[in-house]
């Protein structure tokens, strides 16, 4: 039998960032990035869906100096599973201005969920898009709620990868839900929506109540446009005036299978000045809301 072929390999990030033209307050964040490899040393997941080159933590830290970004969380990418050792690999050779955002188990002992802790991390991420054969509008309610009891006691919030759009009712469905929940990519709802569309009108929702947070980030992965992604810029603009203090930032990086031309680091920053006009409120976004919610 021949071996099933692998998943398609993806882009390399700009490896020269530039200085962005907006200067970023002290103890800006970054809340979303990934690091990938050595491939040589920590396997990859068989049923992942893409293949990233190697995407190691001294080129994310020369990306970070280069931005003017002191502080930073990792998220596991689905390629690893729930084998987190990559990630808390360049947590701790990283230090204490570095955290986490795991994937674990159904199953995992309160044990590992306190080593997890200990080593830095403040949630666990659920893939709701790449789950096969899962009927559209539907979360798995019984197994996230079982999930989010077993981190509340850690202060942890659990970190949905999902298209908002596909919960019209979503601030209903996770009502009483044991933590906070967390949404990248401004909702991850294609920009051709629009901001009445009433997945998005739940998200809101659900940040004014203080239950759910949202993360600036992969522009690229919900525009219809090229970059500055203009038609992005609404969508920002609401979540920031329904609830500054629900709002982060976050680089992406390295920008796994982005659809299109490569970003700069410096250009993705850049945004921010698009997205956030106050920069009273900025700060808040890029530094003390990641302060509360990661714990830094």
């Amino acid at each position: 039998m021949s071996a099933m072929p692998e998943p398609p390999l993806c882009a390399a990030p700009d490896p020269a960032p530039r200085k962005p033209n907006i200067t970023l307050p002290a103890g800006a964040t970054d809340t979303h990035a990934h690091i990938c490899g050595p491939k040589s040393q920590y396997a990859y997941f068989s049923e992942r869906v893409y293949t990233p080159p190697d995407c190691l933590l001294p080129a994310y830290s020369h990306m970070l100096k280069k931005l003017g970004v002191e502080r930073a969380v990792l998220v596991q990418p689905s390629v690893y599973g729930t084998d987190n050792t990559a990630m808390l690999a360049a947590m701790k050779a990283a230090g204490p201005s570095f955290r986490g955002v795991s994937v674990v188990a159904d199953d995992i002992s309160d044990a590992e969920l306190k080593r997890l802790h200990d080593a830095g991390v403040r949630g666990v991420r659920v893939n709701i898009v790449d789950v096969p054969n899962r009927k559209p509008g539907t979360l798995p309610m019984e197994a996230l709620k079982k999930l989010a009891q077993k981190v509340k006691p850690f202060g942890w919030h659990m970190e949905f990868l999902a298209h908002v759009d596909e919960f019209p009712d979503l601030d209903n469905m996770l009502d009483g839900f044991p933590v906070e929940t967390v949404y990248g990519h401004l909702g991850y709802m294609k920009t051709d929506k629009g901001i009445a569309h009433p997945g998005f009108q739940a998200l809101l929702r659900l940040m004014k109540a203080g239950k759910a947070w949202v993360k600036l980030t992969g522009p690229y992965r919900i525009s219809l446009q090229t970059m500055p992604h203009a038609d992005t810029d609404v969508y920002a603009h609401e979540l920031i005036k329904a609830a500054p203090q629900q709002v982060v930032w976050g680089s992406d990086w390295p920008h796994v299978m982005v659809k299109g031309a490569m970003p700069n680091d410096g250009d993705i920053c850049d945004l921010l000045g698009n997205w956030v006009l106050d920069e009273a409120v900025r700060k808040q976004v890029l530094v003390d809301n990641p302060a509360r919610l990661y714990g830094f």
